[in-house]
């Protein structure tokens, strides 16, 4: 099993920077990829973005590109999601996602393993 703990979040203003954090342990053999989705009230699920586990490959969302970065320590099994210039809407629960295998890494229903989420306001 893997177990996946998001961090990190709170309430924050316009304008601000936030890392969130994402630890990942468990029965990682196999892991692909490890992304960073987020959810507001009444919306879908939306993807962010992704690291690859092998060569450490980042993607981002063009809807958060130039603003938001991830990264990841594998000494500490952690991987972050930095977010700056934040916005209003920007605002919801983010949540760290694992998957196993080739399959896109942009649809959540790909991730077999997630956590509680953290949640991040961002306040005007």
């Amino acid at each position: 099993q893997v177990q996946v703990v998001e961090s990190g979040g709170k309430l924050v203003q316009v304008g601000d920077s936030l890392r969130l954090s994402c630890i990942i342990t468990g029965s990682t053999a196999g892991i692909t990829a490890t992304g960073w989705f987020r959810q507001a009230p009444g919306k879908e699920r939306e993807f962010l973005g992704r690291i690859t586990w092998s060569r450490e490959h980042t993607y981002i969302a063009d809807a958060v590109k130039g603003r938001f970065t991830i990264s990841r320590d594998t000494a500490k099994n952690t991987m972050y999601l930095q977010m700056d210039d934040l916005k209003p809407e920007d605002t919801a629960v983010y949540y760290c996602e694992a998957k196993r295998g080739v399959s896109s890494s942009e649809d959540h229903k790909n991730y077999g393993y997630w956590g509680q989420g953290t949640q991040v306001t961002v306040s005007s």
